[in-house]
């Protein structure tokens, strides 16, 4: 008997219809966030990067760009230059603020300012490894910075997890005086970082792309260990830490390297989101349960305190 085959795009096509009903009935959450499973999140936020990084024509600049930031909310007033001088939608999203703008609140005992202008939407203590992603929904600090040993330096500290959206300042800055002595990179996925996926994706963090800065605190902050977590999304694989803490080298597409203990104060450059995400901040070391944090909700801005030693 003679057995017919069938083709490889039929094969293909079955294949993809099945993976296609794995994602609706098994990626949680609402039914939006279980189509998006469907959506190649990767490739997507590679010709999203690609196509907002293209220079616009200069008489395209400001109405396309104006008509952008409304969408938004983009309060163009605190933007360091007029509209029509970026070039691109990528140029606006990255804007530097006007001079000022920003003041970081003074320094005090154990004093760690907003490194992000932000929303706060997850605070609490680091217990057995693990911090809480929202609802609930627990992830491993381990797993979070990958790359860092022994993170069990955070271990009785605190974590705070920082919402950026569209319309908020791009720039990540140092959030305390210290020591830089790590950066690092985890290469992952590119899921949502919005309320939905957030109450809904289990372990979003440990999963989705990201970057790591460390710094040991020094002067006022002595006795402290902070990691800025980078966490990228979809639309969002741009997760940029500021070329100062990479000394010439390029950062690895997964993994990372010390770094010499170069000298930080609150307000220096960090990083930079190419749209908006998440940085989750990580308070460890010696003195971490000397620190108690005074902000544990609502919006803030770079430069507000966000706690200090009681």
């Amino acid at each position: 008997m003679h057995l017919s085959w069938p083709s490889p795009a039929r094969v293909a096509l079955v294949l993809a219809l099945l993976w296609a009903l794995y994602v609706l009935v098994w990626t949680p959450g609402p039914p939006s966030l279980r189509m998006l499973g469907l959506y190649p999140k990767k490739l997507g936020s590679r010709v999203v990067g690609w196509a907002a990084s293209r220079n616009l024509p200069a008489a395209w600049r400001e109405p396309l760009l104006d008509r952008f930031a409304g969408h938004y909310g983009i309060d163009l007033a605190e933007a360091e230059l007029p509209l029509g001088d970026y070039p691109s939608f990528q140029a606006l999203f990255t804007r530097r603020l006007k001079a000022g703008l920003r003041p970081q609140d003074g320094a005090v005992p154990g004093g760690l300012n907003s490194p992000v202008d932000a929303r706060i939407i997850a605070c609490g203590p680091i217990r057995s490894g693990t911090a809480i992603q929202a609802k609930g929904l627990p992830y491993q600090v381990s797993e979070l910075l990958k790359h860092e040993r022994s993170a069990d330096r955070f271990e009785g500290g605190h974590y705070l997890t920082l919402y950026l959206s569209p319309r908020d300042y791009h720039r990540i800055h140092v959030p305390l005086e210290g020591r830089v002595s790590a950066v690092s990179r985890v290469e992952g996925e590119l899921w949502p970082v919005n309320d939905a996926s957030t109450g809904s994706v289990p372990r979003l963090y440990e999963r989705n792309r990201r970057a790591v800065w460390m710094a040991l605190g020094k002067g006022s902050c002595e006795g402290l260990e902070v990691a800025a977590v980078l966490v990228g999304a979809t639309h969002v694989g741009g997760v940029v830490i500021d070329g100062r803490w990479l000394g010439g080298r390029d950062l690895p597409k997964d993994g990372g390297f010390p770094v010499d203990l170069l000298p930080c104060a609150p307000g220096d450059d960090l990083g930079t989101f190419e749209f908006g995400s998440t940085v989750v901040l990580l308070i460890g070391g010696p003195r971490a349960k000397d620190w108690v944090p005074q902000r544990t909700e609502g919006g803030v801005k770079v430069g507000q305190r966000l706690g200090a030693y009681r």
